[in-house]
């Protein structure tokens, strides 16, 4: 037999048995209407007395989920909740005193109490407009809350109403004189002369004036906010001052994306947003002095640091870089339960720092007495952002505040004294605490961490000022605590890489075994044998262990290829041990599996789960460290399993996209076929807050964006390459792709193909559109990574 025709012959049964493998699984199947996985519960919250588990649920395939209810003294039972008695729930941003017997709360713009011993409901204020932020002060008869962009008290024992401050829109309105011509000057004066009734009238009327304006009341203080927008209202505990923020918005020019499929039958433009380096919004801090009727600004020239120069600016030496004082955002005042102290959170705009402050509230200067500095962004779980949020509150000792910091690499809660400076940490180690919160009596923390493992959540109490954790969960994979208002129970919101979100109820204690309260999955969903994928680490070519979820074929089934799937969002964690977010992937991966591919889903570098390092591995170069994993990814995959170097495909929406791009365009040599789904191919049009973080600002780092981009780099393209984007993806705007698919025809390449999907946005809707994307990549991967030659 001729040796060329019989490696033929066994290149062709090669292919036909590859492509013979088959699955219980479908895409037509996986991305129709997830409706057909069954009904998991979502937005759990417990009941005001906690004798009802509150949460969204579908078991009567209503077109969307709806409430439902289970008691806890009769947890067998799952009970609609009538929309009637919906309208009877106290709102769950309803505000409590501190012995959480009282609530505040606004319904249709009035103010109301609810009495939670009593079960009573009792209207305080109907002002015929709407009441916002209400809040009980030091002594607890006072309520402050804000009404047209003003702070008023109310004490509701004797229903006395005040109004604190005098804040308006606009500017004072000058009456100065309209001022004469030359010409009519003398008309005037040669009039006055001629005529002595009419020059007498004037002077009496001048004279009346005067008098007038020496005799009346001082007008009252008045606070004009000019153009900006008045917003945080926030009044101290003991009635002597009132902060409040003012925000200037930027007019940077918004991208339009146009709708092509509007129900009007006209081309509408939606607006969406502007691109990084825009101008951006300006907000100020101003302190209300409440007896001295008077406000000012608060000055945050002389924080440590104002003036530093980032780093970056060492790669730029023919520039010249000017020490200017930073902008900054400043949260608003978070005031101690007596009123005594105040402590702002300041960022700055270019997010490298952030100083905790203590507020000299009589003359609006900031002392210094936390200040974190990244030269990359600081960021990280419970360290919230630009405009606030985060952990960050007061011990009731009236002298801590705690707060979370990346000081030691990994996001951990810390407590400062404001008196003397002093700071301690409460949590330590290689792993990250999420949402903690004070016990009801003040004498615990309760609080979720990593600490058995990167991709576990458990549930954790802790003495107050520190000591040993007490693990109250146990289920392997992740466990979202909420307890009840007692704090005697624990509704726990489970899952597993393989099993979706349920709920069990638990005492809140770390013995005993939590009790299954829904069991959501249908019958189809349930007959196929879900793949548990392997959870492991790889060596990357600098040394790091790169987390990664593996998905190994029966070795009969086993055709050679493999598929590497990249996670979006970029600081996102998908390599763990609970349901993902990214279900339908998971589905598609057990099909690819089914199929005879290896599958590899990276948390790279730039994900969340691992501490700041691993988190800012992206900066100044997206396409470096979190490129470079997928290609060590591949070379694990082809020495430790067997996968053919010539049958790599990789694939991902988003950030993955945009990293799909580039090893499509980078790494020629190690992919053979990419889809590269909603993608980001020029960063210099994506969005200010996410991409100046990691990039800094085009005009001031444009090395930076070059060498991140991927429409820089489309010259490079040799495989198989898939395009999907939305067309209303308000987002990352269809644009991108646009100008991509532009370069790619003046580039002359053949190997690419764009598919579009009017009516889509950046998250897919339509079962339809998730279907026939995802039929196209697994035709990309068939087609180019099993019929090839060898």
């Amino acid at each position: 037999m001729n040796k060329t025709f019989f490696c033929l012959l066994l290149t062709g049964l090669s292919i036909q048995f590859s492509l013979a493998q088959r699955s219980e699984l479908s895409v037509e199947k996986i991305m129709k209407d997830p409706s057909w996985m069954g009904t998991f519960p979502s937005n759990v919250k417990w009941g005001e007395h906690g004798e009802n588990i509150y949460f969204y649920y579908n078991l009567q395939e209503d077109p969307s989920d709806s409430l439902y209810k289970i008691n806890i003294k009769n947890s067998d039972e799952i009970v609609k909740v009538h929309w009637k008695d919906q309208e009877e729930f106290i709102p769950s941003n309803a505000v409590s005193n501190d012995a959480k017997t009282k609530k505040l709360y606004v319904k249709d713009g009035a103010l109301l109490l609810y009495d939670v011993k009593r079960r009573t409901k009792q209207s305080l204020l109907n002002l015929g407009e709407d009441i916002n932020d209400p809040q009980f002060l030091a002594d607890e008869n006072f309520i402050s809350f804000t009404l047209n962009d003003n702070a008023y008290v109310y004490n509701f024992k004797k229903g006395n109403l005040r109004k604190l401050t005098n804040i308006k829109s606009g500017s004072k309105s000058s009456d100065s004189e309209t001022s004469l011509s030359e010409r009519d000057q003398w008309l005037e004066k040669e009039n006055l002369g001629l005529l002595e009734v009419v020059r007498e009238r004037k002077e009496n009327k001048e004279a009346s004036e005067a008098f007038r304006e020496m005799t009346k009341n001082p007008e009252p203080f008045t606070f004009y906010s000019g153009a900006r927008r008045v917003s945080d209202i926030t009044v101290s505990p003991d009635l002597k001052y009132a902060t409040f923020r003012l925000i200037t918005r930027s007019d940077a020019d918004k991208t339009d994306v146009p709708d092509y499929v509007d129900a009007s039958g006209y081309t509408v433009n939606l607006p969406a947003r502007s691109k990084v380096g825009s101008e951006q919004t300006k907000v100020e801090l101003a302190i209300y002095n409440i007896e001295k009727d008077t406000a000012y600004l608060i000055n945050t020239e002389n924080l440590p640091g104002i003036t530093d120069l980032p780093d970056y600016t060492e790669d730029y030496p023919d520039t010249d870089w000017e020490k200017e004082v930073r902008e900054v955002i400043p949260s608003g005042a978070y005031f101690s339960k007596n009123g005594e102290y105040a402590v702002v959170n300041v960022r700055s705009h270019d997010n490298k720092d952030r100083w905790i402050t203590r507020l000299d509230l009589e003359s609006g200067e900031l002392k210094n007495l936390d200040r974190q500095r990244d030269e990359a962004w600081i960021a990280g779980p419970g360290i919230g952002y630009s405009f606030g949020g985060g952990t960050f509150g007061w011990l009731p000792d009236n002298r801590h505040i705690y707060f979370q910091s990346e000081e030691t690499g990994y996001s951990h809660l810390y407590l400062l004294n404001v008196e003397n400076g002093n700071k301690k940490q409460l949590t330590s180690g290689d792993y990250e605490v999420f949402d903690p919160f004070l016990s009801n009596n003040k004498k615990y923390w309760y609080l979720t961490t990593s600490e058995v493992h990167p991709g576990e959540r458990h549930f954790y109490r802790m003495p107050l000022m520190g000591g040993k954790m007490e693990q109250l969960t146990s289920m392997t994979g992740n466990n979202e605590v909420s307890l009840s208002p007692d704090e005697k129970y624990m509704v726990i919101q489970h899952s597993y890489s393989n099993k979706p979100w349920e709920l069990y109820l638990k005492n809140n204690s770390a013995k005993g075994e939590a009790r299954q309260l829904t069991s959501g999955q249908s019958e189809e969903f349930r007959s196929y044998n879900w793949r548990d994928p392997q959870l492991l680490q790889f060596e990357a070519e600098d040394g790091a262990m790169v987390p990664a979820r593996l998905y190994k074929p029966e070795e009969g089934a086993k055709n050679g290829a493999a598929v590497i799937f990249v996670h979006g969002a970029g600081y996102l964690q998908n390599a763990h041990k609970w349901w993902s977010s990214y279900f339908r992937e998971y589905m598609f991966h057990n099909l690819l599996t089914d199929l005879g591919y290896t599958v590899l889903d990276i948390d790279y570098r730039g994900s969340a789960g691992y501490g700041r390092d691993w988190r800012t591995g992206i900066y100044r170069h997206m396409g470096g460290k979190d490129l470079s994993d997928q290609v060590d990814g591949a070379e694990y995959l082809m020495s430790e399993h067997g996968v053919n170097a010539e049958k790599i495909g990789i694939y991902g929406g988003s950030y993955g996209g945009f990293i799909t791009l580039m090893a499509l365009f980078t790494e020629a040599e190690t992919f053979q076929s990419g889809a590269a789904l909603r993608s980001v191919t020029d960063w210099a049009h994506y969005n200010h807050g996410y991409t100046s973080n990691i990039l800094n600002e085009p005009s001031k780092d444009p090395i930076a964006y070059k060498r991140s981009s991927p429409i820089y780099f489309a010259e490079g393209l040799e495989g198989n390459l898939l395009i999907a984007h939305g067309m209303v993806d308000v987002n990352v705007h269809y644009q991108d792709v646009v100008r991509l698919a532009q370069r790619l025809i003046e580039l002359k390449k053949e190997n690419w193909e764009m598919a579009v999907y009017p009516v889509e946005d950046h998250g897919f809707v339509e079962p339809t559109s998730w279907m026939d994307e995802y039929r196209r990549i697994l035709k990309l991967f068939n087609e180019t990574l099993l019929e090839q030659q060898h």
